[in-house]
Formats: C-alpha cells, sequence, structure tokens
C-alpha cells in the first residue's frame, strides 16, 4: 500500500508502501511509519479519499460501530492513497549535528536536506506522548534548560545534538545549546516520572493538526520506532446466517438505498430489485422476489432490535448459537458453512459436549481507535482511546479475510463444578485483584470480572492453539482465537483467517476428525503440565503484563500477538493442569492422572 502526502499539497506524492491488511492493524491511524530516513504519521480518518475503494460489509459490525459501511485501506489509486503528515518534527543534521524544527532545515516541507551543510536529514529519535493518546516532539530545549530558567529566557537557543561514541547508552546522547547552559544527555530521560515539571503535554494530535489543550495526563519519553508508541484497538465479526447467506450479502451492498425503497415505494421495489439483477447483480442466485422477502425481514429485525449500537456481548452470543447449532450446506457464494459432529471418545467428551468443524467463514475486522504507552485492556473504560477523526464520517477501515475453524463447547456441568471450588475462585481472584490495582492507580474501576471459566478456557486455546500449529504445520501466527464466556457461554473457536494463503487447505478443520481430535487434545494438555521455565512458572504469584497472569509464560501459553485477543493477558497453567502443592486445582487434573497411569 502507498502513502501519500497529507492534505494540503497540491500534488501528493507517493511516500512508501505498506500492506493494506497493516493500515487496520500495524500502520493505523495515529502510527508512525518509517519510510527510508524520514518518518510519517497516518492521517486522520477526515483526510482519506475512499471513493474508488472497495466497500466491505458487516451487518453486526456496522451495528456495533454505529458507522454504515467499511471501506477497504485504499491502495495505489490515483488520489486514493493514504494520506500521512511528517512526525516527529524536530530533526538533526548529521554532518553539522544542528537539532531543530524541519522547517527551520528546509524551505519545501518535502525537501529532507539540511539548507547548511546539504546532508540528509535524521527524524527526532525521541518522542513525547501521554496515556490519553496524544503525542508530541520530546522537549529537547525544556530538558537541556531544566533548573536554568534565566538561561530559557536569554536570545539564541541553536541547538545541537551529539553522540559521543563511547558506547551505545543514552549518556553518550548529549544536548547542547548556544546560549551557554551545561550540555544535558539523555540519561534518565525515560523514567516514568523524568519530564514531570519539566513539560506538560499540550494535547496535540499531529495525525488530525490538532490540540486539545493541557493534559492532566505525565509525558513518557518514548523511542520513535517503539511498538508502545501505537497499539491498534480492532474489533471483528463473523458472518453469521443470514447475514452470510447470498440474498442477504447482495442486500447489504445498497442497503441505504434499498431499505428506503422497499419500506416507502411497495410494489415499485420488486422492479427496482429486478433491474439489480439484470444489472450489477448478474448471475445471481436469488430471485427478486426472495430478495424482496428478505429486505422486509431485514427491515422487521432491525425495527425489533431498535437503532441502539449492537453491544459486543450480543455480538458473540449471536455467534455462539450460530456455531453451536451450525449450518451446513450452501453454494460457494455461502460465507458460513459449519457442520457439528459428535465427540466419540469417551474422554473428550468429558470435557466438550458439542464440537462444531466450521468448514468455511468469514471474518470482518475494523480498526476502531487506538492507544499510546500501554495496550488497551479489555473490560477498560473507554477514555484512553484515542479518536480516528475530527468529524465522523461514518466509515471505518476494514479487511475481510476468509478461513475454517474448529468449535469447542466445554460441559456446563463439569465446569460449574469446578468454578465454585473456593480454591479456583482464590487463584483467579489474585488475577482479578491485580487489574482492580491497576485500575485504580489510573483512578478507574475494570468493567472486566476476572473468572475461572475466563481463565480456563483462554488457557486451553493457547494450549491448542500451539499443539495444533505443530501438527498442521501452520505457523502459531496463522491461527487465531475467538471466545466465548459469560455465564451462559463456555466455547472457543480457533481459526485460520489470514490474508495469505497460510492455514487454507483444511489442516485445522482435519484436527475435529474422529480420532484425531482426542489424541490432539490430550498432547495440548500433557504439555502445558511442564514448562522449561519451571518450577520458576508454575510457581509464579505474578506474571504477564501488569501481573494478569499467574503461571504462564513464553516457553509454555504465550503465542504470538496476532493470535490472541487479550493481548497475551488473563492465563493461567495451575487452572489447567494443576500446581505441584494442589494437583486437584487443574481442571483437566483427571485427564493427566489417566494419562500417566
Amino acid at each position: 500500500m502507498k502513502g501519500t502526502w497529507g492534505k494540503g499539497s497540491s500534488k501528493p506524492r507517493t511516500l512508501g508502501e505498506i500492506r493494506t491488511s497493516q493500515v487496520v492493524t500495524t500502520y493505523g491511524v495515529g502510527s508512525l511509519v518509517p519510510v527510508g530516513d524520514q518518518s510519517f504519521m497516518i492521517a486522520g480518518l477526515d483526510r482519506w479519499t475512499v471513493t474508488e475503494s472497495e466497500e466491505i460489509h458487516e451487518p453486526r459490525l456496522e451495528r456495533l460501530l454505529s458507522v454504515g459501511r467499511f471501506y477497504l485501506p485504499p491502495a495505489g489509486r490515483e488520489h486514493g492513497d493514504v494520506p500521512v503528515v511528517r512526525f516527529p518534527e524536530w530533526h538533526s543534521c548529521p554532518s553539522c549535528r544542528r537539532l531543530a524544527p524541519h522547517t527551520h532545515f528546509c524551505s519545501s516541507k518535502h525537501d529532507n536536506v539540511c539548507n547548511a551543510c546539504n546532508a540528509p536529514l535524521v527524524p527526532s529519535r525521541f518522542v513525547a506522548a501521554c496515556q490519553n493518546g496524544h503525542i508530541e516532539d520530546f522537549p529537547y530545549k525544556s530538558w537541556v534548560h531544566a533548573g536554568h530558567r534565566e538561561s530559557s529566557r536569554s536570545p539564541g537557543h541553536d541547538m545541537e545534538i551529539r553522540t559521543t561514541g563511547t558506547s551505545a547508552s543514552l549518556r553518550d546522547i548529549v544536548i547542547t545549546c548556544s546560549c551557554g547552559v551545561p550540555p544535558r544527555s539523555m540519561e534518565g530521560a525515560f523514567g516514568a516520572k523524568a519530564l514531570r515539571g519539566i513539560a506538560r503535554c499540550h494535547g496535540r494530535r499531529p495525525w488530525l493538526g490538532d490540540s486539545q489543550g493541557e493534559c492532566d495526563q505525565d509525558l513518557r519519553t518514548l523511542q520513535r520506532g517503539a511498538s508502545n508508541v501505537h497499539f491498534s484497538i480492532q474489533r471483528s465479526a463473523l458472518s453469521i446466517p443470514p447475514w452470510s447467506e447470498e440474498g442477504y450479502k447482495l442486500l447489504s451492498t445498497a442497503w441505504s438505498e434499498i431499505k428506503y425503497i422497499v419500506r416507502d415505494f411497495g410494489d415499485a421495489a420488486l422492479a427496482m430489485l429486478k433491474g439489480k439483477l439484470e444489472g450489477p447483480w448478474r448471475g445471481a442466485d436469488a430471485t427478486a422476489e426472495e430478495l424482496l422477502e428478505i429486505a422486509r425481514e431485514r427491515l422487521d429485525r432491525e425495527s425489533s432490535d431498535g437503532t441502539t449500537a449492537l453491544s459486543y456481548e450480543d455480538l458473540r452470543a449471536q455467534e455462539y448459537v450460530a456455531l453451536s447449532r451450525g449450518k451446513e450446506g450452501g453454494g460457494e457464494r455461502q460465507d458460513f458453512i459449519a457442520v457439528p459432529t459428535r465427540v466419540k471418545n469417551t474422554e473428550v467428551e468429558r470435557w466438550f459436549d458439542h464440537v462444531t468443524i466450521v468448514k468455511r467463514l468469514r471474518e470482518v475486522r475494523a480498526l476502531e481507535s487506538f492507544t499510546r504507552l500501554l495496550p488497551y485492556t479489555p473490560g477498560e473504560p473507554d477514555e484512553r482511546k484515542a479518536a480516528l477523526f475530527r468529524e465522523d464520517p461514518d466509515w471505518r477501515p476494514a479487511i475481510e479475510v476468509v478461513g475454517e475453524g474448529v468449535f469447542l463447547r466445554l460441559r456446563e456441568d463439569s465446569l460449574a463444578n469446578w468454578e465454585n471450588k473456593e480454591d479456583v475462585r482464590r487463584r483467579a481472584g489474585k488475577i482479578h485483584s491485580n487489574l482492580v490495582h491497576k485500575f485504580s492507580s489510573l483512578g478507574r474501576e475494570p468493567t472486566l470480572q476476572v473468572t475461572p471459566r475466563l481463565l480456563l478456557i483462554h488457557s486451553i486455546a493457547h494450549a491448542l492453539i500451539d499443539q495444533w500449529s505443530l501438527d498442521c504445520g501452520y505457523p502459531a501466527a496463522s491461527l487465531r482465537e475467538r471466545l466465548y464466556i459469560s455465564d451462559s457461554m463456555a466455547g472457543l473457536l480457533i481459526y485460520t483467517a489470514t490474508t495469505d494463503s497460510a492455514g487454507s487447505l483444511g489442516g485445522v478443520i482435519a484436527q475435529a476428525e474422529s480420532g484425531r481430535l482426542a489424541s490432539t487434545f490430550v498432547r495440548a494438555v500433557n504439555s502445558s503440565s511442564w514448562c522449561s521455565s519451571d518450577p520458576v512458572c508454575i510457581e509464579s504469584e505474578a506474571a504477564g503484563v501488569d501481573a494478569l497472569n499467574l503461571a504462564a509464560c513464553h516457553a509454555c501459553l504465550l503465542l504470538p500477538e496476532t493470535s490472541c485477543e487479550h493481548s497475551n493477558v488473563f492465563l493461567d497453567r495451575g487452572l489447567l493442569v494443576g500446581v505441584p502443592e494442589q494437583p486437584n486445582l487443574g481442571f483437566y487434573h483427571d485427564l493427566l492422572v489417566g494419562q500417566h497411569g
């Protein structure tokens, strides 16, 4: 995918390329993109041109995000590429060592060479951000003049940045100013409170070209290319019946037009639908009469559901029912084919009462927002989510992927007996207490309850992904989890849904075939009973980001970030297989005993 200069340029220029899918993940709105020896930030949706982009429709996800449609991020179309703005603004010259805003070096914003020595400029290595999503240039002037107010008020502040070359530490990066203030290195700049009393957050949003004014959060120094500069927040939905069927899919492509005609023009709607079938919908396996009936049914459904946005819990509950019920048959244009299968192995049947082989599924992933410094924790309030726009354009960038998977539903009776044990609830309570502590330091309360059910299902999903990646021959990053957890849900979907060919040849659904599921499941549980970091791992009282894991590390349960929908937190092998002092704590402890005699 190509990036072009932001709004305000008469002739946008192509600057570089990124993949279309990265615009919803790694390089979403507000992220920094390195292009050669320059650095740019993806601009807000207000500046995008998507008139030539492909529309993507998923009615349930549209209701969830309260938008009218999704667009595939523009890729290489004339006047349709993703716009960017230059950031950081401060640059340095490696030849003359000057450190100043870009405009002090160049007469044109398109140039990137020093006007004094003609050397290519280097964007600032350091930036400053806060937990509310704001970001700005590192305050070099305030940093070097800290404690020297009189010097900071004197005229003439030509700044330089030098490296001593003796090591790669921050101590050897030295900032000097022509006013005579003592030089200061960057040592200590990354401390949590290093910029307190030196610089305040000004609420700057370069991707939107504005500022929200002074912010009450502390600025934190970051490396320009650090991963914590930008964490994308995505929402996704599976296409399930009836939305996955061809008639509904056809109507979704022009629903904003059709719903009013069907509602207000009666018989004229039938003639219009016939015209569609003779034109852009030619070859569709549906009649105008069938489409009219579907349209009326959809109108009735929307009227009964109301106009409020669909909650994420409702969206998952609908998918849970669809995966449990299944949908066999369907033609090539069917986006959801799921075949329930009976679990014939008595060991597996003790733990799962339902298995569905999902031969075909479609997932739509849309960019909802992003955060800085820390990833968005499930259950966290929305204050930290940064805006993608100044005025809502009623669409979001999204991608659609097609894959396959296996849905497993745990037995409610066995689960209920286990999760009501006092020791089990006490162990899960440790992680919930850590979550409460995290939010209390921010003056907030979490909206998510960490339960034994959540920890168990999430942990077994990771164990199965790790095992199936070995059995299927797919990289773990090509497998994803989708969890269905509430008082009335206890299931997990492991599926392949990637933008490349990995995991599209039937390897995952083969794991649910008769005789194979039992062996792979048993191997996954047994593999979870030990870790190369034991006994440290299994005896851990706090692990992971913000201590939101217990017995889980990179040698056992942690997966590539693309595979986990909870950012590798809320994991615990202890509730899966037990701990040395309490082996019966594990939900699958009896299975281990049976295997080891």
